[in-house]
């Protein structure tokens, strides 16, 4: 019997493993018939998706079994349908005719299968699949037989079809790889493209898990996610699998997507999947990751270098850009000469008349590691050079130090030729790659960068070689900017600081302490100077100016202008006076001068606009009296002075403002002030009180509080005054100029009146000679009775009214003789025929200094001697 044999064996008789007798051999693999077993289902079946339904029809053409199929199917209970036709029951009027037929022949015996409309239980028209079979055992007594209905839902059928045939369809044609996996993760089924990715035969899969396809890393991974689908319902898209294949070199990468399958009541049968190889997908992609990270490292590049002008601000901006993001190490070399200012190599055959071996003294101004010490890219090793013949010591350097490589290394080729070089790391454990990249701007080579990847990072190719020469070209030009800027810059310090006064200068009844502090920010010179000027009679010119702009120009404009004053000075104007005759150098300056002269040059040359750039500058300029202790104020559009008097609080002098040098028009007023023993002038520029971070009146009265509050030592409170007020800011330059007056003792002065008779040359005779010896000047005795003979002589001659006769102590001795005549005295070479003529010849050649100024009623004659 079938039955019996599929539950006993073919022999009918069950096995008994290790019965006596039987042969030791495996046992051959389970049928699929063996494999059944009686038992339950899960709810859901192939039924859940189509529409079936089985009734019974007896002899009498009357329904007389009805299943519950049938009456969901019909939506006609048991009741209504047993004993009723079939054919009124469940088919459509109009088409009972033929039903009636087709019911007909079944009762005859003749079975039949096709397709009838029924009303389905919402009352419309549907269309079913019939099976009409005669059953002979519901067969009347005069052997008409009954017939058993089968009605399938030909809609939904027709669905199936449709959906089977796609998968069909798309599991077989699509170039993706397709899967099933069970409900115990085993794989029913599989397309030709998933057994391709995999390197398996499609019909060997059947049946495999996923530690049969993958590494049991990955294989584990996979497993995880098929259980989480089949728990949760929730896809996994893009999943990202690497092995290698058995019949594929190299490693391989998949992307994994998974979906539950559901069966009828959302029951779930099992995870879908689709691979597919994206190896050369990631491949592509990584290539277009170092696209674009090579061309994001260019950009950073072009927007981070250089946003300064200093050299070693520029070399460490560039490894900032560099290290990590490129390489793991880097240095950056420049020839020693260019830190001075002076020009680089040309490339080898540019211009010197012959090719340059690249040898040259290098200082390494920045080094960048992310990576612990590492010999060959700090300097190298000095035993691999030798190794390689170089036969030269290439000595360590760090940041600051100085190294010259071996003519033969690959890093003077690359100085000599202008080429990048990948030299052999050496025997350095921690690198794995290094590069030269030499830095070329204006077809100069300015020194070489030097990167270097570290042991697991990839070695540099020639498509980092061609970003790192594009960034290092970039970073050359920023670095010749910064050299030209340097030496124009440090040439324009030079010629500031030459014009201004060395050191504290002297000055006759004034102790002076000044500072000149340049702009933090080190971007151009200033125009700031300040000068002390010693003046005959014991007098001193205290002078300070700011040319407006900054630059080069101001620099130079500031040194005609300090010059003019000098000039101006020894002719000893008055205050005024200078300032106006300043006032028309400095429009001068602005003056591109007149067009060529008719006849000469070339008439069609046209003017030069940045030529006639207008000059302005502000200044005091102030004449201290060391004996009257008067000192004269004039101002043109400067700050005005501070005056700190001994028991009071500092104040701002009222000197009249007037306006900038070089805008002419408006003439120049003094002021005269008699200062106290003992009291502090300060004469400043702008830089010193003014800041975008506080107004001016603030930084006004942080200078006068600052000086209120300084200590008795002069060069100890400008030191606290810059201090106080330029601790921070330091946006412009500073000129601070301060004076102590220091008044004369009462017998440092001689002072007499004469009448203009001939005796007076004797009585001043007298007079001078007295008063050297009772203040034990012998020495100076005789010179000076002998020329203050002559001063006095020529008074008589050639002026009228009193005489005056002063004797000036101080660190010289200083004679005066003044008159009411306003001719200057002119030495000349008297011949040796004259009778006179030789007095002023006379006093050039004893005196140590001699000359003569004017005075409002006459002039002044004076002699210096030395004591």
């Amino acid at each position: 019997m079938p039955a019996r044999e599929a539950l006993t064996g073919s022999s009918g008789h069950a096995a008994v493993p290790g019965q006596s007798g039987a042969p030791p051999v495996a046992p051959p693999p389970p049928s699929p018939v063996q494999q059944a077993r009686w038992g339950d289902i899960d709810p859901g079946s192939i039924y859940e998706y189509i529409r079936v339904a089985t009734f019974a029809i007896g002899p009498d053409g009357r329904i007389n079994q009805w299943s519950e199929r049938a009456a969901d199917f019909f939506a006609l209970p048991a009741e209504e349908a047993l004993g009723a036709d079939p054919v009124t029951a469940l088919v459509p009027r109009e088409h009972w005719r033929n039903g009636r037929a087709r019911l007909e022949r079944t009762l005859a015996g003749e079975e039949w299968i096709g397709t009838t409309p029924y009303l389905d239980r919402e009352g419309s028209e549907s269309l079913a699949e019939v099976y009409l079979m005669p059953a002979a055992g519901h067969a009347s007594e005069d052997g008409t037989p009954g017939a058993l209905c089968l009605a399938v839902d030909l809609g939904k059928l027709r669905r199936i079809e449709t959906d089977l045939a796609a998968s069909a369809a798309v599991f077989g044609q699509t170039p993706s790889g397709f899967f099933l996996f069970d409900r115990e993760l085993r794989l029913q089924r599989v397309n030709k493209a998933f057994a391709d990715a995999v390197g398996v035969p499609a019909e060997l899969l059947a049946g495999r898990g996923a530690h049969d396809l993958f590494v049991p890393a990955e294989a584990e991974r996979l497993q995880a996610a098929v259980r989480q689908v089949l728990a949760t319902g929730d896809p996994v898209v893009d999943l990202r699998f690497s092995g290698s294949l058995p019949s594929r070199g190299g490693e391989r990468r998949w992307a994994i997507s998974l979906y539950r399958l559901t069966g009828p009541g959302e029951r779930p049968i099992g995870v879908a999947g689709q691979v597919n190889d994206v190896t050369s997908r990631l491949v592509a992609e990584r290539e277009a990751a170092g696209v674009r990270r090579n061309l994001a490292l260019v950009n950073e590049a072009s927007a981070h270098i250089g946003s300064t002008l200093d050299l070693e601000t520029t070399a460490k901006e560039l490894l900032d850009v560099v290290v990590p993001q490129f390489c793991d190490l880097a240095t950056v070399d420049l020839y020693s000469a260019l830190l001075s200012g002076e020009t680089g190599p040309a490339l080898a055959g540019a211009g010197r008349g012959g090719a340059y071996d690249g040898s040259g003294e290098l200082r390494r101004v920045a080094v960048s590691s992310v990576v612990g010490d590492a010999a060959a890219v700090l300097g190298g090793d000095s035993a691999a050079y030798g190794e390689l013949g170089y036969g030269a010591r290439l000595a360590a350097a760090e940041a600051g130090g100085t190294l010259c490589y071996p003519p033969r290394s690959p890093h003077a080729r690359a100085l000599r030729t202008g080429r990048s070089a990948i030299p052999d790391p050496g025997p350095d454990p921690l690198l794995r790659s290094t590069l030269v990249v030499p830095l070329v701007a204006r077809n100069q080579v300015l020194g070489l960068v030097q990167l270097s990847r570290a042991i697991g990072s990839e070695p540099f190719d020639a498509r980092d070689v061609a970003i790192a020469e594009e960034i290092a070209a970039r970073a050359a030009v920023c670095v010749d900017n910064a050299r030209l800027y340097r030496r124009e810059h440090e040439r324009a310090l030079i010629l500031q600081r030459s014009l201004l006064p060395p050191g504290n200068p002297e000055a006759s009844g004034l102790e002076i302490a000044c500072r000149y502090r340049p702009s933090s920010n080190n971007t151009e010179v200033g125009g700031d100077w300040f000068d002390v000027i010693p003046l005959p009679g014991n007098r001193t010119a205290l002078v300070i100016g700011d040319v407006m702009g900054r630059g080069l120009r101001a620099a130079v404009a500031m040194g005609q202008l300090r010059t003019a004053v000098r000039t101006l000075a020894m002719l000893d104007l008055e205050p005024a006076e200078v300032l106006g005759a300043l006032d028309d150098i400095a429009r001068g300056l602005g003056d591109p001068g007149p067009g060529p002269l008719p006849g000469y040059g070339r008439p069609d040359r046209p003017v030069d606009e940045h030529a006639a750039e207008v000059y302005l500058a502000t200044c005091v300029y102030a004449v201290f009296d060391a004996v009257t202790r008067r000192c004269t104020f004039a101002n043109a559009g400067h700050l005005p002075p501070v005056l700190l008097s001994p028991g009071e609080p500092a104040r701002m002098l009222d000197v009249p403002p007037g306006l900038p040098l070089g805008v002419g028009g408006e003439p120049f007023e003094e002021v005269t002030l008699e200062l106290p023993d003992g009291a502090l002038l300060g004469l400043y520029t702008d830089g010193l009180v003014e800041s975008r971070k506080h107004q001016l009146d603030e930084g006004l009265l942080a200078f006068r509080l600052a000086l209120q509050n300084g200590g008795p030592v002069l060069e100890t409170l400008c030191d606290q005054v810059l201090n106080e007020l330029d601790p921070h800011h330091g946006e412009d330059d500073i000129a601070l100029l301060m004076a102590r007056v220091r008044a004369f003792p009462e017998d440092a002065v001689g002072d007499w009146r004469l009448p203009p008779e001939p005796t007076s040359v004797a009585k001043a005779r007298e007079l001078a000679c007295g008063w050297l010896l009772v203040r034990g000047l012998e020495e100076l005795v005789d010179t000076t009775e002998l020329l203050v003979s002559e001063l006095v002589t020529n008074a008589l001659k050639h002026g009228r009214g009193d005489i005056r006769l002063r004797l000036l102590k101080d660190t010289t001795m200083v004679c005066e003789v003044w008159d009411d005549g306003y001719a200057q005295p002119r030495q000349r070479r008297a011949q040796e025929t004259d009778e006179g003529g030789r007095g002023l010849q006379l006093v050039s050649l004893l005196a140590e200094r001699w000359g003569s100024r004017r005075t409002p009623h006459g002039k002044i004659v004076w002699f210096e001697l030395s004591i």
